[in-house]
């Protein structure tokens, strides 16, 4: 198991700030001289280089323990893939959630034809360890064609409005891509929208729908998820 000194070895700041800028990235819609600033605002002096180091070196850390803890998703998946301009170049990502909204995995490719749909079905199939129940998705042919591939046994539903939770779960993606002014590239797309889709199922809550006092309550177990996943207690 990590340790906070195995972690955070040869660091110079303590690891809640790292822990706690990294947060700030992932979670909010936020760069990384604006997570400057507001650690400035508290006397903290960090340059946003530094921060991103920490997102790149310990985002992809915590995005995994956190899914180990989480463990299962939901067993229906709801896919759909949208484009993205990375340079000058149209790449699409591929997203899966489940029932509950919550992101399953994301993959950046450079097409959108059956082998993209298969490699994603496979990254899928590996991640959850098991098939969905159902499989929800548009009326793509590529998508049909790698679900008689890799998923055969599987239900495969294609009515309209029906895929419109994976539809509605590229916002935060657009809202960041805008915030950024274009992803640089795949690699780096891949790294951010992986770790960006883990700390947002902990800490998407549904506000709108609970009681003040129950959101208060999941939202205090999202940070003790959080400050396990980081070694910070």
């Amino acid at each position: 198991m990590k340790t906070k000194d195995s972690v955070y070895r040869r660091h110079r700041f303590p690891p809640i700030i790292i822990q706690h800028a990294v947060w700030l990235y992932y979670r909010f819609c936020l760069s990384y001289r604006d997570i400057e600033d507001l650690l400035a605002e508290r006397g903290i002096v960090v340059s946003y280089e530094t921060i991103r180091r920490w997102c790149n070196k310990f985002g992809p850390g915590y995005a995994n323990r956190l899914r180990r803890q989480a463990g299962r998703c939901g067993d229906t998946w709801f896919v759909d893939e949208v484009f993205v301009r990375i340079g000058d170049e149209r790449h699409y990502l591929y997203r899966a959630v489940d029932q509950d909204g919550d992101t399953l995995d994301i993959l950046v490719q450079k097409r959108r034809n059956k082998q993209a749909a298969t490699r994603f079905f496979r990254k899928l199939l590996k991640g959850q360890s098991v098939p969905p129940r159902r499989l929800i998705t548009d009326k793509l042919k590529s998508y049909s064609a790698a679900h008689r591939e890799v998923l055969p046994s599987v239900v495969h539903s294609t009515k309209q409005y029906e895929n419109n939770r994976a539809e509605v779960s590229h916002e935060p993606t657009r809202q960041r891509e805008r915030q950024v002014r274009r992803f640089k590239s795949s690699g780096q797309a891949q790294r951010f929208l992986a770790v960006q889709g883990v700390v947002l199922n902990l800490f998407r809550l549904g506000r709108h729908t609970i009681r003040a006092i129950h959101y208060r309550a999941f939202r205090g177990r999202a940070f003790e998820a959080w400050r396990e996943a980081t070694c910070v207690q």
